[in-house]
């Protein structure tokens, strides 16, 4: 079962877990160096109290010596070790929740990414992954062997001398109720800074998605001032986490400062009354200093897990977005062979429960084979039948059927293996050229390539880039015209060998020499396949087999072009103007 599958309503330390368990080998490892680190470290004042002892009475302190030297050096060795076995640990957990979270975001439902802000769900998996690093070591590692050493350190104290001990817990114990007011201010904090990061990672996306327009409006100064007020009140909560993570920090320090000068007024009395020696105070006083570690390794643990904690529940709520059922890796062979017939049955929909309806009982239905033709005003809903059938979006009522199956009853790869698409804008992403040719069949042989390029009139584009089909064109095809990122994504589409070709507006940018050219590719595909367009050219509609006329989201008529100028008066008007202002 993976993370995002078990995501759902956990707290922010059960979903570390599920990152941190295909690595617990390599966490236990760290963790085991860790405490021989300490256990080396606990020893340390035991050798200098021996140490002083021999001293004290003239006695060889060569072997003394030795083994302070040895403990020193295998505490630095193992130390070292143990940081870089974390460190790698923390990396890898870090890669596999960027991994989890990268494939589960590609799966959202489009209702989902409809309601999000791609700026933020990238915040997401960049910043908020990012602070997993410092929350795998410190809470999981920090806190386990921090609290044992910490265990360990006080036993020790307590065979030095149980009065001293006494004294520096009633210390330790009001410090940590001072902790217990600071941390919960921590984690508020840091959670306000990482969604503060994500505005500001919305804002930046939504300005570069269209910063043409932008500078076009003159409106380059109200952007950045949306951007800088995002930006300052991540710093804002950002300071103040680190105001309330400095105070933790100082309390312990405090704490420590205050138990070590108790230690050694209420010590130095003991010694003067010949209660304890001298080297047992001084033994006491190198497990204060020594006790400072493990308590700084606590307290940071803590602080460190409530800003941690903060990035969780982000990646928890990205985890938690509905998402499409996970599609098996590689091409997938189309469930039947030949053009394929298309059913709409009293179809309704909407794109939110707060919106109206776009649909409203739509009905039709394409036979296997030919070309059909969607017309009609804008806000018809003509898209939104391309959309449906490809399951961006399901209806709320009614059936859609491919073959005379119902559409949820698909497996949903299947399906689409089965479809080409091509939107409305064309998109043509960063990359190369053959990178976006082959983006839904990266399997198809040069000579195909070669055949669909000669279909969609993309040879001298080929021919005039400097690297060929390897040229790089830029975020979003900037490098290409309007009408060559157009012929792209019908390129595009054909190299999948669609059952069912979806078109929606796809000659809208060509000139006139290409849109002929293209009308008569899709007229040869149209013999072998089932294509749909979206039109709004009269050359285009006139030579479809079936018109769909549509109008306030409903079907109003469907025939050919000479039956619906003389039955349907919209269609008339429409072909009247040249169908020239009807784009949904």
């Amino acid at each position: 079962m993976s993370i995002a599958e078990t995501a759902g309503g956990r707290p922010p330390w059960r979903l570390l877990l599920d990152y941190v368990r295909p690595h617990r080998r390599s966490l236990l490892a760290g963790a085991a160096l860790s405490l021989v680190t300490g256990a080396t470290g606990l020893l340390l004042p035991l050798v200098a109290r021996k140490l002083i002892d021999d001293l004290g009475h003239d006695r060889s302190i060569s072997g003394a010596l030795l083994a302070l030297t040895a403990l020193v050096v295998a505490n630095s060795a193992v130390g070292a070790l143990g940081s870089f076995v974390l460190r790698r640990t923390a990396e890898s957990v870090v890669l596999g929740a960027r991994r989890a979270l990268s494939s589960y975001l590609l799966r959202l439902k489009i209702t989902a990414v409809d309601r999000s802000e791609p700026g933020d769900l990238m915040a997401r998996i960049t910043s908020d992954t990012t602070l997993l690093r410092e929350v795998t070591t410190a809470p999981l590692v920090g806190l386990g062997t921090g609290g044992l050493t910490l265990a360990a350190t006080v036993v020790m104290m307590g065979v030095v001398d149980p009065v001293l001990l006494g004294v520096t817990l009633a210390v330790i114990v009001c410090a940590g109720t001072v902790l217990g007011v600071i941390v919960p201010r921590i984690n508020r904090a840091s959670r306000r800074a990482q969604d503060a990061v994500g505005v500001m990672g919305a804002s930046l996306e939504r300005v570069l998605g269209a910063l043409r327009t932008v500078k076009a409006s003159g409106a380059e100064h109200r952007e950045e001032a949306t951007l800088h007020a995002a930006a300052e009140e991540s710093w804002r909560q950002s300071v103040r986490a680190a105001k309330w993570s400095a105070a933790a920090g100082n309390t312990a320090g405090l704490a420590m400062q205050t138990a070590f000068i108790t230690v050694l007024a209420v010590g130095g009395a003991r010694v003067a009354t010949g209660a304890i020696e001298i080297g047992t105070l001084v033994a006491f006083l190198l497990y204060v200093f020594y006790l400072m570690s493990p308590i700084q390794q606590v307290v940071g643990a803590i602080t460190q897990y409530q800003t941690g904690s903060a990035a969780l529940s982000r990646i928890q709520e990205a985890l938690g977005l509905p998402a499409e059922p996970v599609s098996r890796p590689g091409p997938l062979p189309s469930p039947a062979t030949g053009p394929a017939s298309l059913d709409f049955a009293d179809v309704r929909f909407r794109y939110a429960d707060d919106l109206p309806y776009v649909h409203h009982g739509v009905t039709f239905s394409v036979p296997a084979r030919g070309m059909t033709a969607f017309v009609g005003p804008s806000g018809a809903g003509k898209t939104t039948v391309f959309s449906l059938v490809e399951r961006f979006y399901d209806p709320e009522s009614g059936v859609i059927a491919l073959d005379g199956r119902d559409l949820a009853d698909w497996d949903l790869s299947g399906l689409r293996s089965s479809i080409g698409y091509v939107e409305q804008d064309a998109p043509v992403l960063s990359g190369s050229l053959r990178d976006n040719l082959l983006l839904g069949n990266p399997s198809a042989d040069d000579d195909t390539v070669r055949g669909v390029l000669k279909t969609t009139r993309l040879e001298g584009l080929v021919e005039r880039l400097p690297q060929g089909l390897d040229t790089l064109v830029g975020h979003r095809g900037t490098k290409l015209s309007g009408g060559e990122r157009q012929r792209v994504a019908i390129a595009r589409a054909l190299l999948r060998s669609p059952r069912l070709l979806l078109l929606d507006e796809a000659t809208s940018q060509l000139d006139a020499v290409n849109e002929a050219a293209l009308r008569d590719t899709v007229a040869d595909v149209a013999r072998t396949t089932t294509v749909l367009v979206v039109a709004h050219r009269l050359s285009t509609v006139t030579m479809a087999d079936r018109i769909v006329v549509m109008d306030a989201g409903r079907v109003r008529a469907v025939g050919t072009h000479r039956e619906l100028v003389a039955g349907d008066p919209l269609y008339a008007e429409l072909a009247a103007t040249q169908f020239l202002a009807t784009v949904d």
